[in-house]
């Protein structure tokens, strides 16, 4: 089944309980998907790119990456660890180096940008959230999932969101029956995808038209021609976010907006909680139609 939330935020004065927000909702979901979650949170940009990286030995793998990364890169670079997770901060022509070295001692990276940081692991959301202390994270907007594997092994990166370009990712309810075509056809484009997960092939799909040029709109368009199957894709880049349901629309789906967000949920009783509910005008998607707002 799976579960998908978003949140898009208009206020300025709701940014800080983003986290707070987003959480209540995925654990909401729960039981759409108990095996895994995540969360990917648009803040601040910083000066620089953050990559996100996991571990299963933090402890080990942790100590002292700063530093070693910091020399390969000729400059500091700052770090927060959260659990098994760690956002460094490097200059924004680096990537390539940071990632090949990140890459070679062992770490898996989740993603790279400069407002995404992206956290997600094996596990029920409340406490894949709570040991991330995702309700104290603010942004403008992001974006959650809890899985219920069926195509692929439950692992953290079999866990959504799935990101393939920098500050871009992907959340995912459905199945895709052509992404081993596709997959192999975006490596030749130089989107390579790194697990069996069908989701990842639709996120380097969507990342693959943004960066030939494609607006997000058009480049979620592009998915309702090429992809086959059924799905409702939630897609979030550094402005905003995007929502995109298959024609048939089998799987459910709903959305609020009210003058200071804009909420997607696969069931209504994600929106609960969220101020001002009572007032916002909400509504199913149609099927075969793009919706997105931007900054």
């Amino acid at each position: 089944m799976c579960g998908i939330v978003g949140l898009f935020l208009k206020s300025e004065a709701l940014r800080p309980k983003l986290g707070e927000m987003l959480t209540d909702m995925l654990i909401t979901m729960t039981d759409r998907g108990p095996d895994s979650a995540g969360i990917a949170i648009y803040g601040d940009p910083g000066d620089g790119l953050k990559v996100t990286v996991q571990s299963d030995t933090p402890a080990e793998d942790f100590d002292g990456l700063d530093v070693a990364l910091g020399e390969v890169l000729g400059g500091a670079v700052p770090m927060k660890v959260s659990d098994t997770h760690a956002v460094l901060t490097i200059p924004a022509d680096a990537k390539t180096r940071a990632v090949a070295f990140l890459e070679d001692r062992g770490l898996r990276v989740m993603g790279v940008g400069e407002a995404m940081e992206i956290y997600k692991e094996v596990g029920l959301p409340k406490d894949v959230a709570a040991r991330f202390d995702l309700r104290t994270m603010g942004g403008s907007h992001g974006i959650g999932h809890t899985r219920m594997a069926t195509e692929s092994a439950v692992t953290t990166l079999g866990a959504h969101p799935f990101s393939t370009a920098s500050d871009e990712c992907l959340v995912h309810n459905g199945s895709l029956s052509n992404h081993n075509r596709l997959r192999r056809q975006l490596a030749r484009e130089g989107f390579v995808t790194k697990t069996e997960n069908d989701t990842e092939v639709g996120a380097a799909y969507i990342s693959s038209r943004i960066a030939g040029g494609a607006s997000l709109g058009e480049a979620l368009e592009g998915t309702l021609q090429d992809l086959d199957g059924f799905f409702t894709f939630v897609m979030g880049t550094k402005n905003g976010f995007g929502v995109v349901r298959d024609p048939i629309a089998c799987k459910p789906a709903v959305m609020a907006e009210t003058d200071d967000y804009v909420a997607f949920g696969s069931e209504y009783r994600a929106f609960a909680d969220l101020p001002g509910i009572e007032t916002a005008r909400v509504w199913e998607p149609e099927p075969a139609t793009v919706y997105f707002w931007e900054r």
